[in-house]
């Protein structure tokens, strides 16, 4: 059930402050004067320091120039599904004083308060505020009490709203000191791609930064983490330090772990740098029909568009040329697969692509998945494929209400699918290649959004290619989300981000590279993607699908996730320069389009 107003507690204590707090239109009363030993202790309160010091639940604040209270910047923060939108900060405060928080808010059903107070935990708001209104509220430390969370939130289902000029007024803490190095760090489970750690905890540490090679790769607050996006059979040294408000201790102790043989994902042949296009190989459209012969050299992985299924359930997954009353030039089957032979013979790899705009699949039975199996078996030893491609889109999956865990989905067109993909995995061994091209919709909104949430009203397919991504990661040759025909998208840096540009690629590529919490949730976290396993999907031309991005800002896109230089605003997490390559609709595009995006890509790589 969604939920649409304020709780009953606070419906009364903003009934109760109308008379004390509240008056004509919404305006509180204003704080009471501070004692002059008394000191502002909340940092960055008027947000011109970015969010310096403040964490948003579900990456839903954002630092704004209008409007404002006070200064140049204030807080925008927007609720979403089950997320109220908190930010807050912990302050070190005195035990037995008093404190008077106060903060200048817009917007409706905006609430200002305090916890962890050590007597009782306080909480002021206004139900509508179209104008900039000071909440004020006081409260007493308790007797051991040396710490208190400050915070601003709105309500499920309200519109966006906005703090300005937030104070907590009151005798300063005693100093913060920085927690002692963190001691016994050590490794468990390794797999051919992560490394398990743990440590024992330092005394006063509030987190805990992981460290691979001397590079910060995590920030967690338990005493464990997981390390993942490395390279089989390879030794990595690691460190962790301990970290407060007053700063970061000295790094641990180095430990060593050599990750598991094997690396996954197959792929075995494809180059440093892959190229990889589909093919419009079962139909026509105004790019005209390109015989497999004809598939320039440039191309390195071969996607066949598209194996379909009879019926969306039936899981029955069919193949066939195009016919030659709509591709005149259309070549034999036999000479089809003889120039599949040939491109193989030159390195290339090419695989059955299932699905596509048009192929909805739902394997809802396991009846269903054993014809998957079997129909796409039958495909690739006709044809003498290389592999599977899953460009699963529409409705072909969706999350039944209650599956809220990526890392162990229950609904049966995911469970499902991952089983029968397992299963070719196994049938072919190593060498089978595996990709997939979800759309964002299926993959990053997941850090917003997933399914239809914990308490309904979500569009139930948002994130719902994470869990097939994570369970078949160690089998996943190559992940190329179609960073096209789509709409804004929020990055790690909780703003969004919009297609066509650098900046859309840059910014969803950094988030598969670096992993993120799934919902806003940071006891779900996705786990980063190799780089190897990662290609950036665009489109090859304008005729192609929105989200054309120029030769020139693609190059900025690589510059910066492979070399962190024309970056632009956004910041990556990392630096990847084993990041595999591009994916492009499509191959027919490209050559329609006199082959600008093969040939841009075989300049930057050397091709």
């Amino acid at each position: 059930m969604e939920r649409t107003g304020p709780p009953a507690r606070f419906s009364g204590l903003l009934a109760a402050l109308s008379a004390a707090l509240l008056v004509a239109g919404g305006l509180a009363a204003s704080a009471p004067a501070a004692a002059a030993a008394d000191t502002d202790l909340a940092r960055n309160g008027g947000f011109e320091a970015g969010l310096d010091g403040w964490s948003c639940t579900g990456g839903s604040g954002a630092v704004v120039s209008t409007p404002t209270h006070g200064g140049t910047s204030a807080l925008k923060a927007t609720p979403a599904g089950s997320d109220n939108a908190e930010c807050s900060q912990t302050v070190t405060v005195k035990p037995d004083s008093t404190y008077t928080l106060s903060a200048w808010v817009q917007g409706s059903y905006v609430y200002l308060g305090a916890s962890g107070t050590g007597t009782t935990d306080v909480s002021t708001g206004t139900q509508s505020s179209p104008g900039w209104t000071q909440l004020t509220t006081t409260f007493k430390t308790g007797a051991a009490t040396t710490s208190v969370k400050i915070y601003t939130h709105g309500w499920y289902g309200t519109p966006t709203y906005y703090a300005d000029d937030l104070t907590l007024v009151g005798p300063g803490g005693d100093p913060v000191a920085i927690p002692a190095t963190p001691a016994g760090l050590r490794a468990g489970t390794t797999t051919s791609s992560s490394v398990a750690l743990s440590w024992t905890g330092s005394t006063g540490a509030a987190g805990y930064n992981v460290y691979r090679g001397g590079t910060k790769v995590l920030s967690v607050t338990g005493t464990s983490a997981t390390v993942t996006g490395l390279a089989a059979s390879t030794a990595y040294s690691f460190q962790v330090t301990a970290t407060n408000s007053a700063g970061e201790s000295a790094k641990s102790a180095t430990v060593t772990a050599t990750t598991a043989a094997g690396g996954g994902g197959g792929g075995s042949g494809l180059p440093t740098h892959a190229l990889v296009g589909y093919l419009h190989s079962s139909f026509a459209n105004g790019s005209g029909y390109t015989r497999m012969a004809d598939v320039p050299d440039s191309w390195d992985v071969i996607d066949l568009a598209f194996g379909e299924p009879t019926s969306v359930t039936s899981g029955d997954i069919r193949f066939t040329l195009c016919p030659v009353t709509e591709c005149p030039n259309v070549e034999s089957v036999a000479e089809f697969k003889a120039a599949i032979k040939a491109k193989q013979a030159a390195g290339k790899k090419v695989l059955i692509s299932i699905g596509g705009q048009n192929g909805q699949v739902q394997l809802s039975t396991t009846a269903a998945r054993d014809t998957f199996v079997s129909s796409v078996s039958k495909i690739i030893d006709d044809y003498g494929l290389d592999g599977l491609d899953i460009d699963f889109e529409g409705h072909s999956l969706s999350l039944n209400t209650g599956d809220t865990d990526f890392r162990n989905p229950t609904t049966p067109v995911v469970v499902n699918l991952i089983s029968a993909v397992k299963t070719l995995k196994a049938k072919y061994g190593d060498k089978f290649v595996l990709t997939m091209a979800p759309e964002t919709f299926f993959v990053q909104l997941g850090y917003q959004y997933y399914g239809s949430g914990p308490w309904g009203g979500q569009d139930p397919r948002a994130g719902a290619y994470l869990p097939v991504i994570h369970a078949l990661r160690d089998d996943l040759t190559l992940l190329h989300v179609q960073d096209y025909n789509s709409g804004s998208i929020m990055g790690l840096d909780n703003q969004y981000h919009s297609m066509g540009g650098a900046d859309f690629h840059i910014a969803m590529t950094d988030m598969l590279l670096t992993g993120f919490p799934v919902a806003g949730d940071t006891t779900r976290v996705f786990p980063a993607l190799r780089p190897d396993q990662v290609s950036i999907g665009l489109p090859a031309s304008t005729q192609a699908g929105n989200g054309y991005t120029s030769p020139s800002e693609v190059d900025k896109a690589l510059n910066c996730l492979t070399k962190k230089t024309d970056c632009g605003s956004y910041t990556t997490h990392g630096t990847w320069p084993g990041l595999r390559g591009l994916m492009t609709w499509s191959i027919n595009w490209d050559r329609f389009n006199n082959g600008e995006f093969s040939k841009n890509f075989d300049a930057y790589f050397g091709g």
